[in-house]
């Protein structure tokens, strides 16, 4: 029985430690795999591979980072990416960055990131960041950022960025996927296509259908602003 016992107590460990290790993107079968753009070609879970010979050093090269993104949305902040569509070069290697800019009292809105656990380190300004846990609990895990400070999201939990400070403020994400994925609370649920049903939201929110109407108005493509 004991031998039964520690068998099975095995099996589960083994079962454990397997899910741990394809808990993110698939390890590359060669030194690098820069993304190809064959979309015609048909759709595979990544990107096809450029032929080595034609790699150069600008495959895993971006520049795109070095400015500031333009802060003027509705909520005072802009993300800007650099996953392997912007940078070639990290395709299966299970890495992307973005960086992040919010004007005084800006805000990265609630989201998550469905394939991806972040590091987000503060580089300039004050920065409350947080996220928050899954049913029942719904515990918010809070810090104020200071410059150099670090914050850590785990994998598909919402959370949030604000920019506590009267200056701009700037942060860069670092992703344990070359495509993250991102679902923004507010637009993924009032400004979906087609809409998700007024009298859905309005039990789920628990308000008025008039309350919903308004909301969904603030997402509209004419009130819209950029998002990843």
């Amino acid at each position: 029985m004991a031998n039964i016992h520690y068998f099975t107590f095995t099996i589960a460990i083994l079962a454990l430690a397997s899910s741990v290790a394809y808990a993110s993107d698939p390890d590359p079968l060669q030194d690098f795999c820069v993304a190809l753009d064959e979309s015609k070609a048909g759709f595979v879970n990544g990107n096809f591979c450029k032929n080595p010979l034609h790699v150069t050093a600008d495959d895993f090269f971006y520049s795109g980072l070095r400015n500031s993104g333009n802060t003027s949305t509705p909520v005072g902040s802009v993300v800007t990416p650099a996953f392997v569509t912007e940078l070639p070069g990290i395709n299966t290697l299970g890495i992307s960055v973005s960086r992040i800019d919010f004007a005084p009292n800006g805000l990265n809105a609630p989201h998550s990131h469905p394939r991806a656990s972040e590091v987000l380190t503060c580089l300039e300004g004050t920065l409350y960041a947080g996220f928050i846990s899954t049913n029942p609990q719904h515990r918010l895990f809070a810090k104020i950022l200071h410059e150099g400070d670090l914050f850590v999201f785990p994998r598909g939990l919402i959370h949030f960025q604000l920019n506590l400070g009267k200056t701009k403020a700037r942060a860069m994400a670092s992703f344990g996927s070359q495509n993250p994925g991102i679902i923004t609370i507010a637009s993924t649920m009032f400004g979906s296509n087609p809409p998700v049903p007024t009298e859905v939201l309005a039990k789920a929110f628990q308000v008025d259908k008039w309350v919903i109407d308004h909301i969904e108005k603030q997402f509209q493509p004419e009130n819209m602003y950029d998002e990843l």
